[in-house]
């Protein structure tokens, strides 16, 4: 019998989910105000999204978009698949992917800042998107049954997890075989000194 080593985590998760929360607690309830990134539809329009996707979409489901990429430009969706939008935020990239499954598709958000999961099932009543649903949740444990998904994005989320491989780990029990992954994220090409990895400030700075 053999056992797997786990490294332990460099800091603590819910302390780390703490602030992460505050941070975009503040983009939710004022997503115009001084935030160290980007945010809406200049956002949106930065990191390439069609004006096609975007315009449609009123201001209060594009203000807290905050993502760092755009998880469509690898593959666009097809009608009818199974979607899972981990880190789902207000709801951006979940409504731009409800558009392009259409009706026969679910588009299931994950989130788990309160305030960004009212503004998201407000926006989705005001859009009347039936086809959509979000839940709260963490990426390493995501309340989706085994092999649902046919694609999974994902939008500057994984990063700000600090047990990667339980992340991915979950990713691979939610999709189906054969299933897409499709995000966009932050990595470092550089090694880390453990002491800045122990630094809260700079995970979500």
């Amino acid at each position: 019998m053999t056992t797997e080593h786990v490294e332990p985590t460099p800091v603590d998760p819910d302390a780390l989910r703490e602030e992460v929360q505050a941070k975009y607690r503040e983009v939710a309830l004022a997503p115009d105000a001084e935030h160290h990134f980007h945010t809406g539809r200049f956002l949106a329009h930065h990191l390439g999204y069609p004006d096609a996707w975007v315009e449609p979409l009123p201001d209060h489901a594009v203000e807290s978009f905050a993502g760092i990429a755009n998880p469509f430009h690898l593959r666009q969706l097809d009608a009818g698949e199974k979607v899972i939008d981990v880190g789902s935020g207000a709801g951006f990239d979940t409504f731009v992917a409800a558009g392009q499954v259409g009706e026969q598709g679910q588009v299931v958000g994950i989130d788990m800042t309160d305030e960004m999961l009212a503004k998201a099932r407000r926006n989705a009543e005001l859009l009347g998107a039936d086809n959509v649903e979000f839940r709260e949740g963490f990426a390493e444990q995501m309340p989706v049954e085994d092999g649902w998904a046919d694609v999974v994005i994902s939008n500057g989320v994984f990063n700000l997890c600090p047990d990667k491989k339980a992340t991915f780990d979950e990713v691979f029990r939610v999709l189906t075989p054969g299933g897409h992954l499709q995000y966009g994220d932050i990595a470092n090409n550089n090694p880390v000194p453990p002491e800045a990895l122990r630094e809260i400030d700079l995970w979500t700075g």
